[in-house]
């Protein structure tokens, strides 16, 4: 199978990004492991900041230019997420559902509806504009 990269999202000759989820999560996973053996005490806090701002940008990045569309790649995002929010040994025997909202993070399923509906409206506002000054 032919692959393309292309500003570092992968995409094959079938145009299905599954090598592109693979490789965003070997790489975020890595932030993971470094967060986790690099700081001997996490409160929420300091979780939370350290993982929008290390593993969430890689997960995220590009996410208009390869949409996911399939549930296992879907599962794979987000369980790089479900795997942050266990490093907290208070909050792991909870459900993930309730993590999130401990740590007051949205799913990546969420943030990549609400991104798309953004860049919709964007379209949309960029639209009537132009029809109003052209009109």
């Amino acid at each position: 199978m032919l692959t393309v990269s292309d500003l570092v999202v992968m995409v094959d000759n079938e145009l299905k990004f599954g090598q592109q989820v693979d490789a965003v999560v070997l790489k975020t996973n890595c932030q993971l492991g470094l967060i986790k053996r690099s700081f001997t005490y996490l409160d929420e806090e300091t979780l939370v900041l350290l993982y929008t701002s290390l593993v969430r940008p890689l997960l995220e990045y590009a996410n208009v230019a390869w949409p996911v569309s399939f549930k296992k790649d879907t599962d794979k995002l987000e369980r790089v997420q479900r795997r942050a929010t266990c490093l907290l040994p208070h909050i792991r025997q909870l459900h993930y559902q309730d993590r999130l909202k401990m740590l007051n993070l949205p799913s990546l399923v969420y943030r990549r509806v609400r991104g798309d509906m953004i860049k919709v409206y964007k379209f949309v506002m960029v639209y009537i504009l132009l029809t109003v000054i052209f009109w």
